[in-house]
């Protein structure tokens, strides 16, 4: 594991140019105050080693990053019957598209575009008793760290300019496609996208999908391995929104975004990745996180092909 330390140790001079090409998600606020001068990498392998560089120990606001908890919970306790709801199919439109729904009876593409994930969240809500807490608990355990936590602020701004998402759960509601009032859904919904975590905590909580969905820190399984393959499929094709080719070419990992500045990336039977950087490009993903994945691929030839 020599090589990936010393590939992230020459990561700051191959990103250095790629900075000031974009601007932290506007739309929520919170998000806008962020300095988008922040870069942390964490790496969390199967075998337990932890390899990081930045600011990957600094808290940030994993916002569509949570989609993958959300999901991985839902497929536990719904099974297969979660997909007669949403599809799995890549939606070739920006995240929070309305079109869709209008001429697919309310089915989302994917569980990875807002519309997919409130569906998913109405499907939770029939499992999970208290659902804010028991979803903390979750992520909590995944990143073996207590102090995750959900961030008042930005859940707030969310709330308050989630006009869109709104928009979305009427439609659904429209077609019969979400069961719980549509002012629940939304509310956990937010919640989930304002939970802040770091890098390093990430990369151990995604470490369940490198290793056929077993828990990092536990004798059990988060999924099964037919549904951790699956999710890391649909990690490839849907993670990414309509930048997902441009991934699959560059990069080669199944990852997912935030509009925080995160991406996680799976490889799967060796490690999972987290990168951070505020700055996104048009399409919501981050500019440099993007780049210092490519490079690392690359350098450490590391690819699912």
């Amino acid at each position: 594991m020599e090589n990936i330390q010393n590939v992230l140790a020459s990561l700051p001079e191959v990103i250095a140019d790629r900075f000031g090409q974009g601007k932290p998600a506007g739309y929520i606020p919170a998000l806008s105050q962020v300095d988008p001068e922040k870069f942390g990498m964490a790496i969390s392998t199967v075998d337990g080693d932890d390899f990081v560089i930045g600011d990957a120990d600094e808290f940030f606001s994993i916002q569509s990053i949570s989609k993958v908890f959300n999901l991985s919970l839902a497929m536990h306790y719904a099974g297969e019957d979660l997909f007669k709801r949403v599809g799995v199919e890549p939606s070739g439109n920006a995240f929070n598209s309305l079109s869709q729904l209008e001429y697919e009876n309310g089915i989302p593409r994917n569980p990875f575009i807002n519309a997919g994930a409130l569906v998913v969240t109405d499907a939770l809500l029939e499992f999970v008793k208290s659902p804010k807490r028991d979803f903390l608990d979750f992520v909590r355990g995944l990143s073996n760290n207590i102090d995750v936590h959900y961030d008042e602020e930005v859940f707030r701004s969310e709330y308050d300019n989630g006009q869109r998402n709104a928009a979305l759960a009427n439609y659904l509601k429209s077609f019969g496609n979400l069961d719980n009032h549509i002012s629940r859904v939304l509310d956990f919904y937010f919640y989930q996208c304002s939970v802040s975590m770091s890098c390093r905590d990430l990369a151990r909580a995604f470490r369940f999908l490198a290793q056929d969905g077993k828990h990092p820190y536990k004798d059990e399984q988060v999924v099964s391995k037919l549904q951790a393959r699956r999710i890391n499929s649909l990690m490839m094709t849907c993670g990414t929104y309509d930048e997902a080719g441009e991934f699959a070419f560059k990069v080669g990992l199944p990852c997912k975004i935030g509009v925080g500045g995160g991406i996680v990336a799976i490889i799967p039977g060796e490690m999972s990745i987290c990168v951070w950087s505020p700055e996104l490009g048009a399409k919501g993903n981050s500019i440099v996180g993007m780049e210092a994945l490519k490079y690392f691929a690359q350098k450490a030839g590391r690819s699912i092909f």
